[in-house]
């Protein structure tokens, strides 16, 4: 997270509408954080987009105007299901560039969704990194802040951070304690 995902998806979408190449968005109907018919970064930058429940709805939402469109946009794919990898396939071989952002992990640094199926079939990939809120060296976890173990936790500033991997600590105990900390104390 804050690593400008969505900034980067919203750039790449603003380029193809230069370009003149009709555009479809799309995002999870659960990310409500900042905009509900719009992808929005976490610097208010904004683009259009309908929201899906899943890839399903995704697909049928597509359908009608899948002729006209030549770029799909979608953000936040992490919270959509596997079925994602294989209509992305679909679009593809149809001839449409097809746009993704989302989490590669998640807080607990497994691998998040379809977000690596499709990572190792896509043309490109482009991984970006944060900044760590601890030490300022480039981050690439999501460290959630507070005791909540549900994988499936929208949020933002407040309820994570961004952690470079020495500062990432997965789990924490019922006291805040870091147990990766608290474990190696115990072994010595």
């Amino acid at each position: 997270m804050f690593s400008g995902k969505s900034e980067e998806l919203i750039r790449r979408l603003k380029r193809a509408r230069i370009a003149r190449q009709r555009v479809a968005c799309f995002k999870p109907a659960i990310d409500l954080r900042y905009h509900r018919t719009s992808i929005a970064s976490h610097s208010s930058q904004t683009h259009e987009a309908r929201t899906v429940t899943n890839t399903e709805d995704l697909r049928n939402n597509l359908h009608l105007q899948l002729d006209e469109v030549e770029v799909v946009g979608i953000d936040e794919a992490q919270f959509f299901d596997d079925a994602l990898v294989g209509y992305t396939m679909d679009l593809v071989h149809l001839g449409k560039r097809v746009l993704l952002a989302g989490l590669d992990t998640t807080f607990t640094n497994e691998p998040f969704g379809p977000i690596p199926a499709l990572m190792a079939i896509a043309d490109e990939v482009t991984k970006l990194s944060a900044v760590c809120m601890v030490c300022g060296q480039p981050a690439i976890h999501t460290q959630r802040l507070g005791q909540s173990q549900e994988l499936v936790l929208v949020g933002a500033a407040g309820m994570y951070e961004a952690r470079c991997r020495a500062h990432f600590h997965p789990w924490k105990d019922e006291h805040g304690a870091e147990q990766l900390e608290l474990e190696a104390i115990q072994s010595v």
